[in-house]
């Protein structure tokens, strides 16, 4: 969420900004900011103007005057119209802070001033690139579609029978390597200082509006029809939620949390787009990294998020770039984002399979976490980042693809062996 003071004080600078990400005229926002403070004055001069006839009559009546008389009944009638006056401006004033703060939730948030400035995603930055040397010479390498069905690992066709297009079933070797990876990312993750979570997968309303995924996004979620509960898009919202509505001491932080979660997603609006294989599906496994840490800190800490997500790459062996997004091409939360994209050797191109964010104390202030040092007075929002660390059927893709052998099996990676006991799909 915004910082009303920030927009209050520097309205330019927060347009110019919000500029860079779309058309988000904050007018309306500074008028209905405007009128609930004034609104809010009128009440609170009105208040004092009672407070100040409820001593008067006290002192009348101390004084000797009759509580019956017309003197003290004409303040009594005068304190019951300031009464009536702001019962009349209490309903106004909540109705308009209310709709402030609901119009607040659909702005988003604005861009680190070191974030690249572009339109869309064709004006992200490379910022690097590693393990050109891994990527597999052969043109003719099977999309790792057909590979695993012919491994007999996928089976898409039976995942539409059970459910519908976009879900896949894993069989034999490849629900093991699915857990495999999943077990190499959180052991990796943990050994980097991230404490393991295993959190709901149903969530709330409320902490799909803190992270930001609600107003805006609602149908890109599952929800529970008789329920206030959805399935979790990402590990990032209930993980995040853990801490909402509390003030932490400063010495608590940085908190480092990980956690697998399967994730749910209509992707609405994509239709089209990665129809085969397991690069969009409705339901799919990721490993996400989610921190909590000081303002001072949270640049640093961002590109340590990076670095821990990229180790799981380059302990993988497969071959990635660092991509650094543009204004255009942020999520509605982000004030910086780097995409990791791996090597899919099928199609030639690179794709994404982490997104890592830094959402200064935009969604600690949706979710009122706070920290304070100690001996201070009053306290700060935290800044949250997160990224995924790594989506595992993205990461499986890599695999068959970039560890495809021309007999049509399939090598395990080094790190992976002991967690398969073997070194051959």
């Amino acid at each position: 969420m915004l910082d009303l003071k920030q927009l209050r004080e520097h309205p330019d600078v927060v347009q110019k900004r919000l500029n860079c990400r779309g058309d988000y005229p904050i007018q309306p926002l500074l008028d209905l900011d405007r009128q609930q403070r004034d609104l809010e004055k009128e009440r609170t001069q009105l208040q004092a103007r009672g407070n100040e006839i409820g001593k008067r009559v006290a002192q009348e009546i101390k004084a000797g005057a009759d509580p019956q008389g017309a003197e003290v009944q004409a303040l009594k009638d005068a304190g019951n119209q300031i009464k009536a006056q702001i019962s009349n401006l209490e309903p106004q004033e909540k109705q308009l802070k209310a709709h402030l703060e609901t119009l607040l939730l659909t702005f988003p948030n604005l861009p680190s001033p070191s974030t690249p400035l572009g339109c869309n995603e064709t004006e992200n930055v490379e910022v690097r690139r590693w393990g050109d040397e891994f990527r597999p010479p052969d043109p003719g390498i099977l999309p790792h579609w057909e590979i695993g069905e012919q491994l007999g690992i996928l089976n898409f066709e039976r995942s539409v029978k059970v459910a519908q297009s976009r879900f896949v079933t894993l069989v034999g070797k490849g629900a093991a390597l699915e857990r495999a990876l999943i077990q190499l990312m959180l052991d990796r993750q943990v050994q980097a200082g991230y404490i393991e979570i295993m959190p709901p997968l149903l969530v709330n309303s409320t902490s799909l509006t803190a992270t930001g995924q609600l107003p805006k996004f609602a149908e890109e979620s599952f929800q529970c029809a008789q329920d206030d509960l959805w399935l979790v898009p990402t590990a990032e919202v209930p993980v995040t939620n853990l801490y909402r509505d509390e003030i932490l001491a400063a010495t608590d932080l940085p908190i480092y949390h990980c956690a697998y979660t399967p994730c749910f997603r209509r992707e609405a609006g994509s239709y089209g787009r990665d129809t085969r294989g397991l690069i969009r599906l409705h339901q799919f496994n990721k490993v996400e990294l989610v921190k909590f840490v000081h303002p001072q800190t949270s640049e640093a800490e961002h590109q340590t998020l990076v670095r821990d997500a990229e180790a799981i790459l380059q302990a993988l062996q497969l071959p990635y770039r660092v991509i650094e997004l543009c204004t255009g091409d942020l999520g509605f939360s982000a004030a910086k984002c780097y995409d990791l994209e791996v090597w899919l050797p099928s199609a030639g191109t690179y794709r994404e399979i982490s997104s890592c964010s830094n959402f200064g104390d935009f969604q600690a202030r949706r979710g009122n976490i706070r920290f304070k040092a100690s001996g201070q007075k009053g306290t700060q929002f935290v800044h949250t980042l997160n990224g995924s660390g790594l989506a595992v059927g993205r990461t499986m893709a890599a695999i068959l693809e970039n560890y495809q052998q021309p007999d049509g099996t399939i090598q395990i990676p080094k790190v992976l062996q002991p967690y398969l006991g073997r070194e051959v799909l």
